[in-house]
């Protein structure tokens, strides 16, 4: 504090009073005196008087005023101390680098550990980081918990002039002059978070179930237990659902709708979706069994997107070869179940389908480019190489983007490059970026990740994209194409493409350097037609040697 009190404001005004009545007295007896000698002579005796009395009063009662004027500063200070201390709202005063300086008592009542605040406060709120400390005078705040409660920390930074600070509840006294603080306010939010915890347990999610094989199932077994079967299934899911607390519809024959709390998603996780599990283990007297896939969308604010978000995951998990439950939220997804052996299905419906949508994609634009994934092996390039074929009995200027080629495929690529017309049709990816335009179709084969591929950019630049793919299909698979053709079932790519070139027109024929790579291509992926193999691998093997001879 500076040497003697400034008195300011309106107690100078009050002081400066007697002073003011001075002058006044002064003037009046002046004019008095110059009226009437001896009534002026009286006049400047009683203001004589009147200035000896208030100087006496003033300079006796300074000394007085200065320590009551200290006196209720003191109490006031206290007072406000007393009021902090107590105050039923957590506040603390923090150093630059998060050091609790001091805290009232429901502050430190909140964090517990005093002597791990007065080392930092992270290590009481690992919420509240270096990083996240305020350097400027604008407020800042942050979300923390303590044990079971959680508090909304608004922090400010603050100029300290000089400051004692002495608690001995601390058990800390510090002087800090000239340094920067941290005011910081602990507002409570543990209600507001349980009830928002409650809506979102409460929240409804969409979910689609759908029974994988159902025709198939329904083939290879009597017309006297196909409604006993059914039955069985239906009375599996029912359960199942009363379980989840579930409201659930069946909209067709193999086809289920349901909603269902939110709360109870995590438990379905962890119980891996044990649906998945006892249809499977259903025993129908065969050997075929009957699988479901699951698609559950959450995450989002309104029914319709939830919705969409389910049927999206059930189409991933149809197209990574059903028996398995997708969660999908935004553009995370989550993925359980799914490990049997993908089931060859008979029917060649999809795979002409397909080669009739490829068609007219192929004769819709001017150039066609093709390309797999990076290092790329047999099967990748075989399937180029069927897409190729096709492009070309198509009349379509076609390239294949081959960036390395490796030692298994160079004797394949050596001997289609010899071949009628194919001289310049491999390409790089740089060469591939100078000829890709708005009329260039683009086709992938054997990968449908975008990142995986021989080069990724061509996908941003292409109008037009195709996926053809027997891998299942990732979550962050390529959303631009237009045509996307994932059967997890199939053996390798280069019989998805063999099988679609038999719809394109009146068939495609090959050269035999052309079905060689397509055949090596089968045979690698397929260990010398030893794993993965089903009928339709060996007509695709049948009918390469009929295109060939053709």
């Amino acid at each position: 504090m500076n040497r003697g009190m400034k008195v300011r404001g309106a107690m100078r005004l009050n002081l400066g009073w007697p002073i003011i009545f001075a002058v006044f007295f002064l003037l009046m007896s002046c004019r008095i005196f110059y009226l009437d000698r001896e009534a002026g002579m009286l006049a400047w005796f009683c203001w004589l008087l009147y200035v000896m009395i208030t100087a006496a009063i003033n300079l006796g009662g300074r000394k007085r005023l200065h320590q009551d004027l200290v006196g209720f500063a003191a109490n006031y200070g206290q007072m406000q101390l007393t009021v902090m201390k107590e105050l039923d709202l957590a506040y603390a005063v923090l150093n630059e680098e998060g050091q609790l300086l001091w805290g009232n008592d429901h502050f430190l009542n909140v964090i517990g550990n005093k002597k791990a605040a007065r080392r930092n406060i992270s290590n009481v709120f690992p919420e509240l980081t270096y990083d996240k400390l305020p350097k400027t005078s604008d407020e800042k705040f942050v979300h923390v918990q303590a044990g079971e409660r959680y508090f909304k920390a608004v922090m400010r930074l603050v100029v300290d002039s000089g400051v004692g600070v002495v608690d001995d509840k601390l058990e800390f006294d510090q002087m800090v002059e000239n340094k920067k603080m941290i005011a910081l306010c602990l507002y409570e939010e543990t209600e507001i978070v349980d009830l928002k915890q409650v809506l979102q347990d409460e929240n409804m999610l969409v979910g689609l179930l759908y029974i994988d094989n159902y025709d198939e199932l329904l083939d290879s077994i009597e017309e006297n237990r196909q409604s006993l079967t059914m039955a069985l299934i239906d009375r599996k899911v029912n359960k199942y659902m009363q379980e989840m607390d579930a409201i659930s519809k069946k909209m067709e024959k193999d086809k289920f709708f349901f909603v269902f709390k939110e709360k109870k998603l995590e438990e379905l996780k962890n119980r891996r979706f044990s649906i998945l599990e006892e249809i499977r283990d259903i025993n129908l007297g065969n050997d075929q069994n009957a699988t479901i896939s699951i698609g559950v969308g959450v995450g989002s604010k309104t029914f319709i997107e939830r919705y969409e978000f389910a049927r999206k995951a059930m189409d991933l998990a149809l197209g990574r070869g059903g028996d398995q439950a997708v969660v999908k939220s935004g553009d995370k997804e989550e993925f359980f179940g799914g490990k049997r052996v993908e089931i060859d299905r008979n029917t060649r419906v999809k795979a002409r389908v397909k080669a009739h949508v490829l068609q007219e994609l192929i004769e819709g634009n001017e150039r066609v480019v093709v390309m797999g994934h990076s290092i790329g092996d047999a099967d990748s390039f075989g399937a180029c190489v069927g897409i190729y074929c096709i492009a070309k009995a198509l009349e379509r200027k076609t390239n294949i983007v081959f960036n390395e080629v490796t030692t298994s495929v160079a004797p394949m690529m050596e001997r289609f490059e010899k071949g009628q017309n194919a001289g310049d049709v491999v390409i790089t990816g740089d060469e591939a970026r100078e000829i890709v335009d708005e009329n260039t179709l683009l086709v992938i084969v054997d990968v449908n990740k975008g990142d995986y591929t021989d080069c990724p950019d061509l996908i941003d630049q292409a109008k037009s994209v195709v996926v053809i793919d027997h891998h299942r299909q990732a979550g962050d698979a390529i959303s631009k194409a237009v045509l996307f053709y994932i059967e997890p079932y199939a053996s390798s790519s280069c019989e998805m493409v063999a099988e679609i070139s038999q719809y394109i027109g009146n068939g495609v024929r090959l050269q035999p350097a052309e079905a060689e790579a397509m055949y090596a291509g089968i045979m690698v992926d397929t260990n010398f037609f030893s794993t993965k193999t089903g009928v339709r691998t060996f007509d695709q093997r049948s009918g390469q040697s009929s295109a060939y001879r053709g």
